[in-house]
């Protein structure tokens, strides 16, 4: 099968093909286990990270991309749930022990034993790949592939950071950054909360625009002061910046809550100017995002159906996956970028 492999940790700003093509033997599913035939794969800033060295894949050389979306085409024995040909997906969830007290408690995201797909097993950069069938998603109808692939992950973890930024109908919500995830929970957030106001900090005067396009009621740089404070914020960007001028915009007993596996070292020295009494005192929490568990991804697919909640995506040839690489590094990111594979 046809594959795009990370063989080695390099930084994107040395080496601009980072992923190398290749011809690998076609995988067999194992017990329990689905063989998938992959038509599409999103792109996601989790494959910067493990490109750089942020969160370094188990082994190499691996297949990255947990954003899959493709046909079930073989299945192992004892694995239940889907027929041949139906179409799934899978997430960057790939398995959990499923005894500790995270798992039993439905909290697979904090398992001491979460594998993910692309980073712990080969993942969706290739034209087949396997999955536990209790770890595939089944694709609402509603959705085009392409437009399934974000909802996988860029949606599902927008969707637990909304959860646990504890919005109320009414309160301001803040979001840094306006990527693929951003865009999903401004659009969520509308939905769900109609009379919630939403207040966008983005770098990119074009992610700005676009912000206000899409229903925010203010956009402006991330170092700007908002015009009201705010409820809660959630983060999404790689770098620590963001995360000291969040602070000073929240209200007394306001949350940030950080949608990132990894920041990046080159602005770590932000973290001197925190400053107590504006940035941490009165009471402010901060909270971080780990992972996604089944239930994250099962709920929110079902939620982005019945609005429906379509992303915007911009497609890409599986061949042309390190350009799609390295425009997500330098904010090139108007649509979610989506690997047409089959």
């Amino acid at each position: 099968m046809k594959a795009m492999v990370l063989k080695r940790i390099i930084s994107l700003e040395n080496c601009a093909t980072p992923l190398e093509k290749a011809d690998l033997p076609k995988p067999a599913p194992g017990s329990g286990e689905i063989l998938i035939k992959v038509s599409v794969c999103g792109v996601c800033h989790t494959e910067l990270d493990e490109i750089e060295g942020r969160v370094a894949p188990r082994q190499l050389p691996m297949v990255l991309g947990h954003q899959a979306v493709g046909r079930v085409e073989a299945r192992g024995p004892e694995a239940d749930g889907f027929s041949l040909g139906e179409r799934v997906g899978v997430a960057w969830i790939h398995s959990a022990c499923g005894q500790c007290g995270h798992c039993l408690a439905g909290n697979e995201n904090l398992c001491a034993d979460f594998r993910a797909t692309g980073r712990d097993a080969n993942g969706g950069y290739a034209e087949y790949m396997t999955v536990q069938a209790a770890f595939a998603y089944a694709i609402p109808a509603v959705f085009a592939d392409a437009e399934a692939a974000p909802l996988l992950c860029a949606g599902a973890i927008g969707h637990r950071s909304l959860r646990l930024a504890r919005i109320e109908d009414g309160q301001n919500l803040g979001l840094t950054g306006f990527g693929a995830s951003a865009r999903l929970v401004l659009k969520m957030a509308r939905h769900r909360f109609p009379k919630v106001k939403t207040f966008v900090f983005a770098r990119n005067a074009e992610e700005r625009g676009f912000a206000l396009e899409l229903g925010a009621v203010w956009a402006g740089a991330p170092e700007e002061f908002s015009p009201a404070r705010l409820d809660c914020i959630i983060d999404t960007t790689p770098v620590w910046t963001s995360v000291v001028e969040a602070l000073k915009n929240l209200r007394p007993g306001g949350r940030l809550v950080i949608n990132a596996i990894r920041k990046e070292d080159a602005d770590k020295d932000a973290l001197l100017r925190l400053d107590y009494p504006s940035h941490l005192w009165m009471e402010k929490e901060i909270k971080s995002v780990a992972n996604v568990s089944r239930a994250d991804v099962s709920e929110f697919l079902a939620l982005a159906a019945g609005i429906p909640l379509r992303p915007e995506v911009d497609e890409f040839d599986l061949e042309d996956a390190n350009r799609a690489l390295v425009e997500l590094k330098t904010r090139r990111v108007r649509g979610a970028k989506v690997l047409r594979i089959g």
